[in-house]
């Protein structure tokens, strides 16, 4: 296969067929503008010819991180089909009315938690979340709940992908697809 998404999209229809819980979690690794690493999971929300989207508080370390350095690694690890994606690339913000069409999409009491949790930020006690979760689901009734400023989404262009598939005595296969000015170029690694 010569299109990285096409072979991404074959192993994740098997993994959303085989997987038992969250095929579309993956962990995202982002660094600070000095370099210093995290990594978290996240859940994979669309994947469209420019990459992949995922939503969050652009206010949590995350975003924080993003804002400093436009750079992620995806990873995606599917243990039941013994493989995992690799994916490194840059990063761009979703458009409003990307962010504001899966905002609406989500559960009311997501909304609300949008509103409520100051993400990556100390909690004194869970109570504290608790009352302004009460308050603002008194303040907003109904489902008519407005995006917050603060919460949008990202989308992680590819610039490398690796699919590696275990194979017995961990002589793995590893595929590598980089692009360069022509489009992705590809390759095999040693295991």
């Amino acid at each position: 296969m010569t299109d990285p998404f096409l072979q991404f999209d074959a192993w994740f229809a098997e993994a959303t067929a085989g997987e038992i819980n969250d095929p579309n979690a993956m962990t995202l690794a982002t660094c600070t503008k000095d370099g210093v690493p995290s990594a978290r999971i996240v859940l994979l929300k669309g994947r469209d010819e420019r990459g992949f989207v995922f939503y969050t508080n652009k206010q949590s370390r995350k975003g924080d991180e993003l804002a400093e350095n436009r750079q992620a690694a995806l990873l995606f690890h599917w243990k039941s089909l013994q493989r995992q994606v690799r994916i490194e690339g840059d990063v761009e913000d979703v458009t409003d009315e990307e962010a504001d069409r899966y905002y609406a999409s989500r559960a009311r009491i997501s909304r609300l938690g949008a509103w409520a949790s100051q993400q990556s930020r100390p909690l004194p006690e869970r109570a504290e979340l608790e009352r302004r979760l009460a308050a603002l689901e008194a303040e907003h009734p109904t489902d008519a709940i407005p995006r917050p400023p603060h919460w949008s989404g990202y989308r992680v262009l590819p610039r490398r992908f690796e699919f590696w598939q275990d194979m017995p005595y961990r002589l793995h296969d590893r595929t590598i697809f980089t692009r360069d000015a022509h489009g992705w170029e590809t390759g095999k690694l040693y295991p």
